[in-house]
């Protein structure tokens, strides 16, 4: 399957009209998606209405925009007129569908983009991995026993195996990156603020994305997302910075870079490290970066990132949900749900004390240095069902500490992108992070790109391709 950007070059020119991609990503669904457990729903009869839009307005000699005539998937937390929103939860199951577009959304469609089903999610984006009472459990491409991650899991799964060019991706924790990182595509986290994202957030940790199979279409969906939104009011103002030239031509050379496999406390996969480490030395030496050797020892950050995250459940839930229909939530949010209902609010106060001094240390670590490169996992993909192992490189650990490097960009509102840095000897891929100060999304695509010219990636996973 062609990138998104060829794709929509190869219909903006006339070469190929929206409705052929269209159908040949409904075939690729109709032949792969049940297995995979990639799409809780798929309208093709709304993506070819929307196709022929975008053929009729080619005909017309307009020009649809910078995605005319791509497919993509919506992941369960996004909203898209038309199609369902479940959150991946019983709850949601059966509502009507949404009746308009979040921002995220709308923009895409506005770019030409056409929106073929809504891909997986786990309950609320509360995991890492893609499993829910309400539609299963979702899988990787490159090995159907594992899983794609979270809480992207399900457009991970379907761009990896190539049955659309990009899908939607929110990112609250890590969950672009983590299923970036399992299924062998980039996965972009931009500064919060960079795209908008109406509603109400009260950890101000998530950010929309896309996953994707290379740099550029990485910048280009972030061209055509990003920008301020009154909906939003943290949303920041245009950079005005056209990411699709800054991966060419922005000039790296001399930047300060910080490699850390652990950032002081975390426990990875000896293969994870040692293929990370890897792409870390190559991008360094061929981005011209000057390396900081200094040491790194932050806490553990899973306790701040759910403390932070733990009342955005709460403002998901509609009246009567709770505690009327507590037995058709999973577990993780049950137990979420009775242990933070009683909550004072000092309680809150010290969550926000302990995150502040979080934002005071990451502000230090970026004094010193310009980016900070990590695996983006501690361990290659897990078993498809989770949860994630109790122990890593020997060594116990909380499970959520199979993904302990992604949380901290989402806390401090960090950009930061997830590229593969190699695949381990069981065939499974490994994730390169590379995290770069605040409003520095340029700088980490830029980088981003650097590694796939060095150490360039098989777009699709073997089967697949």
């Amino acid at each position: 399957m062609e990138t998104v950007v060829e794709q929509a070059e190869q219909v903006r020119r006339g070469e190929r009209s929206a409705r052929d991609c269209v159908d040949a990503s409904l075939e690729r669904i109709a032949k792969h998606a049940e297995a995979l457990g990639a799409f809780i729903a798929v309208d093709a009869a709304l993506a070819r209405r929307c196709a022929d839009d975008v053929d009729t307005r080619i005909a017309r000699g307009e020009d649809p925009g910078p995605l005319a005539g791509v497919p993509f998937g919506v992941k369960d937390a996004d909203s898209c007129a038309g199609l369902p929103l479940t959150h991946g939860s019983l709850l949601g199951k059966g509502r009507p569908v949404q009746d308009r577009d979040s921002v995220h959304v709308a923009r895409l469609r506005a770019a030409g983009a056409v929106p073929v089903g809504v891909t997986a999610a786990p309950e609320f984006g509360a995991i890492s991995w893609t499993r829910s009472r309400a539609w299963g459990v979702a899988r990787n491409p490159w090995s159907l026993d594992r899983t794609p991650g979270g809480s992207s899991g399900g457009s991970a799964s379907a761009v990896a195996a190539g049955l659309v060019p990009f899908a939607t991706a929110g990112d609250g924790g890590g969950s672009t990156r983590i299923p970036a990182a399992y299924s062998g595509l980039v996965g972009h986290k931009p500064s919060f603020g960079r795209i908008p994202r109406e509603g109400a957030t009260t950890s101000q940790t998530a950010v929309w994305g896309a996953l994707v199979t290379c740099v550029r279409d990485a910048a280009r969906h972030l061209d055509v997302a990003a920008g301020p939104d009154d909906r939003d009011r943290t949303s920041l103002p245009a950079s005005g910075v056209r990411y699709e030239d800054a991966i060419e031509t922005l000039d790296v050379a001399g930047l300060r870079c910080m490699w850390s496999d652990d950032l002081g406390f975390a426990a990875v996969d000896p293969e994870v490290r040692e293929l990370c480490a890897a792409a870390a030395s190559t991008l360094i030496e061929d981005a011209g970066l000057e390396r900081a050797d200094a040491p790194l020892a932050l806490e553990d950050l899973f306790r701040a990132w759910s403390n932070s995250s733990a009342i955005d459940v709460w403002l998901h839930l509609e009246k009567g949900d709770w505690p009327a229909r507590a037995d058709d939530f999973g577990s993780n949010i049950r137990n979420s749900l009775e242990a933070t209902e009683g909550i004072p609010l000092p309680w809150y106060t010290k969550v926000l004390r302990s995150r502040t001094a979080l934002e005071a240390s990451v502000a230090d670590i970026f004094e010193a240095v310009d980016v900070l490169v990590t695996p983006t996992t501690a361990i290659p993909a897990h078993v498809a069902e989770g949860p994630p192992p109790g122990t890593i490189d020997g060594r116990e650990v909380h499970p959520a500490m199979s993904v302990p490097f992604t949380m901290l960009a989402n806390l401090c509102w960090n950009p930061a992108v997830s590229v593969p840095a190699g695949v381990t000897r069981d065939g499974l891929p490994v994730g390169l992070q590379i995290m770069t100060r605040r409003h520095a999304d340029d700088v980490a695509l830029r980088l981003a790109r650097i590694v796939e010219q060095s150490r360039p990636w098989p777009r699709l996973a073997p089967a697949y391709r």
